[in-house]
């Protein structure tokens, strides 16, 4: 379960910011037990997080920084070798001191079925891995598996520091073949190391990033290939099927072209009948979608991983995307601890009137772009909102932040003005 995220100097995210799932005194009851304790008390982190902020705020940068860091541990130990002296990142560019500063990528955990807490984090320039650490804190205490400093003095333990016996591994030969520009969790992982394999599978399995529009064919692809793996008495056609039909689309049931083997879905028909479609060429764009978000919403809830999505509202209609952000807040239908986090600019979803608040106080998060190009990020709890709160009114007239600032006419108005100077 992901407990907390951390980044800085990535995008439009210069400063170091924290996205902490961890619930707080604004909690109404959505959060779920980790196993983790804090001075005796129990730790509950949240299902769901929803980042609200206006156009170019940084939103869809927060999410590309857990991608980053996703993409560091998967691929440094082969894919960054075809670069050497090189590390891929893209730190804040609209000031160029930002270019000598590292960038830096955190993660908290909590793993296993003793519910270990992992604090996992490295830091990046252009040319390597200048920090990495792991940290375990098995029975509440820290224990220091690995500390990597790229120019830490050989009088105090050099570049890998190790301390006390959390850490089992290989540590000399993991060492060695760790390259400058390479993490070595991915190294180890890589050579079978089964401590540094359980951490780096969490990154295998989890982090999948929805983004409408631009994947929207391979999660097509994904949901079909779901379905194709199963018969129609499978849970995943029948969970399938049965999402279809609930989100009012008109789908009767799926089955498989004879002919082509192509999945179809059929429809009613104003005569009480039913009749399929093509998928690729009748189908409507909102059923396309809604069929594209199942593959992975399936696989993630299958699996108690953590699903990023950009701009959920940019595909779904807002009902639908009220009911999904319940899939995940109901441990009926989310019994593995799957998690979502989402961005997007749905105002509805903070509202009582029509969909009966999905979000709680302590789900809401706000993007605001500075006048400096950065991006500023901090929880909606922060105005310490009261329960009974229109979060949806509140937000839209900029009590939280994170609306753009533009005037009512502003836009028609300056476009008035330059019409009349082009006339003149």
């Amino acid at each position: 379960m992901l407990i907390r995220f951390r980044t800085a100097n990535h995008r439009s995210i210069r400063d170091e910011y924290e996205l902490s799932l961890v619930t707080t005194e604004f909690d109404e009851g959505a959060g779920r037990t980790t196993g983790l304790k804090h001075r005796g008390r129990d730790i509950a982190a949240q299902p769901v997080l929803g980042v609200f902020g206006a156009n170019a705020s940084g939103k869809s940068n927060l999410l590309s920084a857990f991608r980053l860091m996703r993409d560091a541990v998967r691929d440094s130990f082969a894919d960054w070798a075809k670069t050497p002296d090189t590390v891929p990142r893209q730190p804040f560019k609209l000031d160029p001191a930002s270019r000598e500063e590292t960038t830096l990528f955190e993660v908290d955990l909590a793993l296993g079925r003793e519910a270990v807490r992992y604090t996992y984090g490295f830091e990046l320039s252009d040319e390597r891995v200048e920090a990495e650490w792991l940290h375990a804190y098995p029975h509440g205490r820290r224990n220091i598996w690995f500390d990597r400093e790229a120019d830490r003095p050989e009088a105090e333990g050099g570049e890998f520091v190790f301390r006390g016996e959390g850490f089992k591994g290989e540590k000399d030969s993991l060492v060695r073949l760790t390259r400058p520009n390479a993490l070595f969790l991915s190294v180890g992982a890589t050579l079978n190391d089964p401590q540094l394999s359980a951490i780096h599978r969490w990154f295998l399995n989890n982090l999948w990033l929805v983004t409408p529009g631009r994947d929207l064919s391979a999660r097509v692809d994904w949901t079909k290939r779901l379905l194709t793996r199963s018969d129609q008495n499978d849970d995943h056609h029948r969970r399938i099927t049965k999402l279809l039909q609930s989100a009012d689309l008109g789908v009767t049931r799926l089955d498989t072209d004879p002919e082509t083997g192509e999945i179809r879905l059929w429809h009613r028909t104003p005569d009480g009948g039913e009749t399929p479609l093509d998928f690729r060429t009748e189908e409507s764009l909102g059923t396309h979608a809604w069929f594209a978000f199942l593959g992975p919403m399936i696989t993630v809830l299958d699996q108690g991983a953590v699903l990023l999505v950009d701009e959920l509202d940019s595909s779904l209609h807002p009902t639908l995307a009220a009911e999904v952000v319940r899939v995940f807040q109901d441990p009926a239908s989310n019994p593995h601890g799957a998690q979502l986090i989402f961005t997007t600019h749905d105002a509805t979803l903070l509202g009582s009137e029509v969909l009966d608040r999905p979000l709680n106080r302590d789900q809401v998060w706000i993007t605001v772009k500075r006048r400096s190009g950065e991006t500023e990020l901090y929880p909606l709890t922060e105005a310490k909102p009261r329960k009974e709160e229109n979060l949806e009114r509140g937000y839209l007239r900029g009590r939280y932040g994170g609306v753009p600032r533009v005037t009512a006419g502003k836009i028609v108005r300056e476009l008035s003005r330059q019409e009349t100077k082009a006339t003149a």
